[in-house]
């Protein structure tokens, strides 16, 4: 007569220990991604150092302001005591031309777009200032002090300079009179009187110009029309308004504004009386060279569906081992695990020197084999092997998608999601979960 030996709690559950067991590994593993994450963080918080040091000898993000005029008045304050303030004219037509030519800096394992616009023309005109829509007393103003002002974010980035006021060369002077628009710039000194109103003055200002990233403007003019082209392939247009054309090519891009006075708010004569500078230095526009070298919001992207990756393919092992009936140790779990981990330090230290996609592809594939091979010391047949590999590489396909996408990530994301648990319920449809622990049990 058979006799069977009573089994323990364990043997009873081992599936469901197991899983378990797989899913606090899951969730465990999410330590050192988070760890990782810290370190991506501290990465590019060096290349940001390294940005602003470069930055700084060269020039850093450059924002133009100009040309317009000031012009000093007094008025009497609450205490009846005279104060001097400044009358702004802005230009009628204003045309802006830029040529920019990029350039990397390197310093250590960093590159840094920078830019020389070569050259950066102004061309307009002023005319019709009339002063009545300021209320201001015309015998308070002082026209003998009145100055044409260009502004600019950073004066060491100005290599050449040449100003052209009625056909007349000048030289114009750092500083300006009134830091109320800008911070910083140049101004020259203007022979006008108040016969000045009336009549039409034409200027043409051209720059070489050296900056960092941003090149930003103002719609200083009651029309002002802006032009920029550059060989660089990875702009982005920022500010408050957007080109009306853009041509992005394999070789650079161009791009034009058009913006009317009625599409800012402010006018075109006011005075330093009021809140009308803080909406003049607000409105600015322009574009950025993104630099292309940084690959550390791809890799953190990709660290956010690190459990994805970890849990599919802790799924994929905990099916092969019920079809193939040949169980998976945890510590072979621990150590798939530690793998999976490691491609994203493998990812990030890759991508510092080469472009993303490469960096990516070798990360990925080294620990597609890496994994490949322990799956083929575990299992031993290379038909389960060859489809590990094919799902493993199809899952960090799809995450690489994922990760290039920004405006469709969610809906694709969710549709694959879905396919994959179909596919998850569809091989799990036929397995008799009872009969395989009757058969644990029996063994």
């Amino acid at each position: 007569m058979d006799t069977q030996t009573p089994l323990n709690f364990w043997q009873k559950n081992k599936l469901i220990l197991k899983s378990f067991f797989i899913a606090f590994l899951v969730l465990a593993l999410l330590i050192p991604t988070f760890i990782i994450m810290y370190l991506v963080s501290e990465r590019k918080d060096r290349k940001q150092e390294v940005t602003r040091e470069i930055s700084n000898k060269w020039s850093s993000a450059q924002t133009v302001t100009g040309p317009f005029i000031t012009i000093p008045y007094t008025e009497l304050n609450n205490n009846q005591v005279t104060e001097k303030k400044y009358l702004y004219l802005l230009p009628e037509d204003l045309k802006i031309n830029g040529v920019i030519e990029p350039e990397i800096r390197y310093r250590s394992i960093y590159k840094v777009p920078v830019f020389t616009a070569r050259p950066l023309l102004f061309t307009g005109k002023f005319h019709n200032n009339s002063l009545a829509s300021a209320g201001i007393n015309p015998a308070t103003i002082k026209w003998s002090e009145a100055k044409l002002c260009f502004g600019l974010s950073d004066l060491k980035g100005i290599k050449q300079h040449s100003v052209t006021w009625n056909d007349q060369l000048m030289a114009m002077q750092p500083g300006l009179p009134d830091n109320s628009i800008s911070q910083q710039g140049m101004s020259v000194s203007l022979q006008i009187d108040s016969s000045f109103a009336n009549t039409d003055a034409g200027f043409s200002i051209e720059l070489v110009l050296q900056g960092s990233e941003n090149l930003y403007c103002m719609p200083l003019g009651s029309k002002t029309s802006v032009h920029f082209s550059s060989t660089w392939t990875n702009p982005a247009f920022d500010g408050k308004y957007l080109p009306d054309t853009e041509k992005i090519t394999k070789n650079g891009f161009e791009a034009d504004w058009t913006i009317s006075e009625f599409n800012r708010d402010f006018p075109k004569v006011f005075s330093s009386n009021g809140n009308t500078d803080m909406a003049v230095r607000s409105s600015g526009f322009g574009v950025i060279l993104l630099s292309p070298f940084d690959a550390y919001a791809q890799t953190m992207r990709s660290l956010k569906y690190a459990i994805l990756i970890i849990g599919l393919t802790f799924f994929a092992y905990f099916f092969t081992e019920i079809f193939q009936k040949r169980p998976v140790h945890p510590l072979q779990y621990i150590l798939i695990g530690m793998a999976l981990v490691l491609f994203y330090t493998l990812l990030l230290s890759i991508s510092e020197y080469l472009p993303f996609l490469q960096a990516y592809l070798i990360a990925s594939s080294a620990t597609v084999l890496l994994l490949s091979w322990y799956t083929q010391s575990i299992f031993r047949k290379i038909k389960t092997v060859i489809i590990f590999a094919s799902l493993l590489s199809v899952l960090y396909l799809f995450i690489y998608v994922l990760i290039q996408m920004v405006d469709n990530a969610l809906l694709f994301g969710s549709v694959g999601l879905f396919v994959l648990l179909a596919i998850a319920m569809y091989l799990s449809r036929k397995i008799d979960w009872y009969g395989i622990e009757r058969k644990t049990m029996a063994s």
